[in-house]
């Protein structure tokens, strides 16, 4: 067991983290050094509102998701058990009042957290010097104010928080785009002209007035069918930053904000699986290793305060952790491969037990190479939607009540991908820079079920056109008909299109 460099807790809770990382280790988990801190209630809600992080830009949100941190812990709302930071070394926060109980169930699952953070193919190109990096942030947005004034800057970002979520949350998976330099001279054409069979034809055949008005109709043409951008850009940030007229300041802010976009995106990608792994672990080591009997009611308490569901609100602690266990379950018994499938009597695949005690190896397997998406569609089976007793609800209106609509299992496994894909929200494509010759930007909704919030839609195309400065307009459906939605900085208005 590697012994962390650097502790800041007190002795007692050094003990503990010594055994329990202990424990963690033994059944294999690998995880960056993990330091962990102690910290009161309010300084927990202080990191907390920064998002986990000590340092970050100032910005009057933080003070609100403190002020509402607060409150929820005052009124006994809620109350913050765990923070943990993808960063190497790792930093976790412990809250001061806990019971010791508490403290080992936060380091088991804090272990497992970062375990997922380090091996998940999600987080691999994610930076691991972040907390650096935010001070940096910070100090960068606090010299642009110093210079500029508080005011603009922060509305300003309040413009580009709400753009943050127009990114390519896989991009960092891709090779890194060539990004061309818009002044950068064209290619020339080449034009070659009638065909002749003397060289000394060719003046004549092929004069140079001639060819140059050839080529002049040929780079007009190729302007024309040119598109900007040439393929459809899902990075919108990205977009602003090489083609909006931005002042410096200004790109370096929208650059500050897409940089911690693409840092917490893959936490938006695995909440199900990160969520359920860590506490998979947690229920194990403590359960197994880590309990004394004074501790049992304690424990149980806590823990299944966390796993409590409610209908139509998914708790992806519950629903991550008992999916390990079911993954675990079939492959421990051997309920997997062309055999089983193919197996259509229902009293043999109850009883199916090959004893083929594959279940550890398969979830750390699992834990490298999928997320929430591709994990839900490759383990979620009629089987565990029955045994979890997962349902499709939705409004009667007839009724004036919530209420279950389908049991059925695909039904139920679509809407659950549905809510996951773009973390449920509309896919938005840069499709025009220059639409209609005019330098207008134009964007795209990818329509596939999830409808754009008309109120939303044009909060949005506002703070575009702020930063685009000229009209803006998004295509998309209003009542299954094709919609441009556009703003030209004074005016909101609408017109049917094919779409």
């Amino acid at each position: 067991m590697n012994e962390n460099k650097d502790t800041r807790l007190p002795p007692h809770l050094h003990d503990i983290q010594r055994e329990v990382e202990g424990y963690a280790r033994a059944f294999g988990l690998d995880f960056y050094e993990t330091i962990f801190e102690v910290l009161g209630y309010d300084e927990v809600n202080m990191v907390a509102a920064y998002g986990g992080f000590p340092n970050r830009y100032p910005h009057w949100r933080f003070g609100m998701e403190y002020e509402q941190l607060s409150k929820g812990y005052e009124y006994g709302l809620s109350k913050i058990y765990e923070m943990v930071i993808n960063n190497n070394p790792s930093y976790a926060y412990l809250l001061e009042s806990n019971m010791d109980v508490d403290q080992k169930l936060v380091m088991a699952h804090v272990y497992g957290h970062v375990d997922f953070f380090k091996h998940n193919f999600s987080f691999a190109h994610t930076n691991r010097k972040m907390m650096d990096e935010m001070a940096n942030h910070a100090t960068r947005v606090r010299r642009i104010i110093d210079r500029v004034g508080i005011e603009p800057v922060e509305s300003f970002i309040d413009r580009t928080l709400s753009l943050e979520n127009l990114i390519y949350q896989h991009a960092p998976h891709f090779a890194p785009k060539v990004r061309k330099d818009p002044g950068a001279p064209e290619e020339r054409i080449e034009v070659r002209g009638f065909k002749y069979d003397r060289e000394y034809m060719s003046g004549f055949i092929n004069p140079r007035a001639f060819l140059d008005e050839q080529r002049k109709k040929l780079e007009d043409e190729r302007a024309k069918s040119k598109k900007f951008p040439e393929k459809p850009e899902r990075d919108v940030l990205l977009f602003l930053l090489d083609h909006a007229p931005l002042e410096r300041w200004e790109a370096d802010i929208v650059s500050v904000v897409r940089d911690e976009a693409y840092y917490f995106a893959p936490q938006g990608q695995t909440k199900i699986m990160n969520e359920g792994w860590a506490s998979f672990w947690h229920s194990t080591i403590m359960t197994t290793r880590a309990l004394k009997d004074s501790e049992i009611i304690d424990y149980a308490d806590h823990h299944s305060g966390t796993m409590g569901t409610r209908p139509g609100v998914i708790n992806p602690y519950k629903l991550g952790i008992e999916l390990w266990r079911h993954i675990e379950d079939r492959w421990n018994r051997g309920r997997f491969g062309k055999e089983y499938d193919e197996c259509d009597d229902l009293r043999a695949r109850r009883a199916w037990d090959k004893k083929t005690g594959l279940g550890r190896k398969k979830i750390f397997e699992v834990r490298k190479h999928y997320n929430d998406i591709t994990f839900i569609d490759e383990f979620l089976t009629a089987e565990f939607a029955a045994e979890q007793k997962l349902f499709v609800y939705g409004f009667n209106e007839k009724g004036n009540r919530w209420e279950i609509l389908d049991r059925e299992f695909q039904k139920v496994k679509q809407k659950l991908l549905q809510q996951l894909t773009n973390f449920g929200q509309p896919i938005i494509e840069v499709v025009d820079g220059n639409f209609e010759n005019r330098g207008e930007l134009l964007l795209a909704h990818r329509h596939d079920g999830v409808d754009l919030r008309v109120d939303y839609a044009k909060d949005t195309l506002g703070n575009l056109q702020a930063l685009w400065r000229r009209p803006v307009g998004i295509v998309t459906r209003v009542d299954g008909k094709g919609v441009l939605m556009r703003f030209d900085g004074r005016d909101h208005t609408d017109r049917k299109v094919d779409f």
